[in-house]
């Protein structure tokens, strides 16, 4: 496989609602695109930083420069002859995880569509459809909460996560408690919006019999975390975190955790993913997809990688209306509270060319 350019594609997609985390409140998705061009396949990658630095250090036009300054320089010096040789020829420059994975994924599409093999097989997938959470944000009161956890157990999500922060925790998860009763899967993220201080205020969460806290403290607070998993009974999972396999395997044994969200953009891609997963199954650690209100094609990997064994809770793989009218693939819809795992070539979707020309805000080639 040759590798003849990287395309750069800055898309705008409004949400249909605004989603509002501790960290702050979106309303559409500036998302890169990048199409991987080979002479035998063409395949796609989508970045997931943000626009601004909220989630984490990286976003969108930080991205699209280390891209086309570093990262894409670095293959055309050291062009890979597979997806596997990626992570090896971008590894001296630091962090920028997120656009490391939307390259790595956008070659390992190419590959897979060349070769006729899915993102499903290629990563080890076990089943053909994945059961689906649902992510609520933080809302301006509880009867508007209610209503929104009410409308996605109608649509037939099998897990609700609820946003948190100090000042909208116990009382939204008592209420959702009260109104849909203990059998509804429950779990809250925090995104690191608590200190390990405020451990009781945490800890008065454990009667509500939550699935689990998603990262409660900041992320280089591991140490925090096990202090904290010693203080309260819910048991506590990292999402910012967990950077690496080797940042999930010291987490696991500093007892900083017991459940682990995967998110392939924060790891540096789906080969990482894989290892968090395999080194999580290893220490007998449930591990879940998180999400990063992704695009259809982000949305396929995802599900695929939702398939694997060790993915024994719903992720955060809801369906493409819970955030967009019109999407940029066929539209991921909900069946019976499961998301089918694509089977075709790669990711196993195209972008609609109509719909991508519409939405397309710039875009950039960059010759190998």
């Amino acid at each position: 496989m040759k590798l003849t350019g990287i395309e750069l594609r800055r898309i705008k997609m409004p949400l249909v609602a605004p989603f509002r985390t501790s960290f702050g409140t979106e309303t559409e998705r500036d998302v890169l695109l990048l199409r991987a061009v080979t002479d035998e396949a063409e395949g796609w990658g989508e970045c997931v930083a943000m626009s601004d630095p909220l989630y984490s250090s990286e976003y969108v036009e930080a991205a699209a420069d280390v891209l086309r300054r570093y990262l894409v320089p670095a293959l055309a010096a050291r062009p890979p002859a597979a997806a596997t040789a990626v992570a090896p020829a971008l590894h001296k420059f630091k962090g920028h995880r997120m656009a490391k994975a939307a390259l790595e994924t956008a070659v390992l599409d190419a590959e897979l569509r060349a070769e006729g093999r899915s993102f499903a097989r290629e990563l080890g997938a076990t089943r053909d459809r994945v059961p689906c959470g649902v992510s609520v944000g933080i809302m301006d009161s509880i009867p508007e909460l209610l209503d929104a956890v009410d409308g996605y157990l109608g649509q037939g999500y099998v897990r609700i996560k609820l946003k948190i922060e100090p000042g909208w925790d116990v009382e939204p998860v008592r209420a959702v408690r009260e109104r849909f009763g203990d059998d509804v899967l429950l779990q809250v993220d925090a995104n690191t919006a608590y200190t390990v201080g405020q451990a009781p205020l945490l800890a008065a969460l454990d009667p509500f019999g939550l699935l689990l806290i998603e990262q409660p403290l900041d992320e280089e607070d591991v140490l925090g975390h096990a202090e904290l998993a010693k203080r309260v009974r819910t048991p506590i999972c990292l999402d910012e975190s967990i950077v690496s396999a080797r940042a999930a395997a010291d987490a696991i044994r500093l007892g900083a955790c017991s459940i682990v969200n995967v998110k392939p953009g924060r790891v540096g891609g789906y080969l990482e993913a894989r290892r968090i997963h395999d080194v999580c199954v290893a220490n007998g650690i449930p591990v879940w997809a998180g999400g990063m209100l992704e695009t259809g094609l982000g949305r396929a990997a995802n599900v695929a990688l939702a398939a694997l064994p060790g993915f024994t809770l719903p992720g955060d793989t809801s369906g493409s209306d819970r955030y967009f009218r019109t999407d940029v693939t066929e539209p991921f819809v909900l069946q019976d509270g499961h998301l089918p795992v694509p089977t075709g070539p790669g990711l196993g979707v195209q972008p609609i060319p109509e719909i991508l020309a519409e939405i397309t805000t710039s875009m950039e080639w960059l010759p190998l």
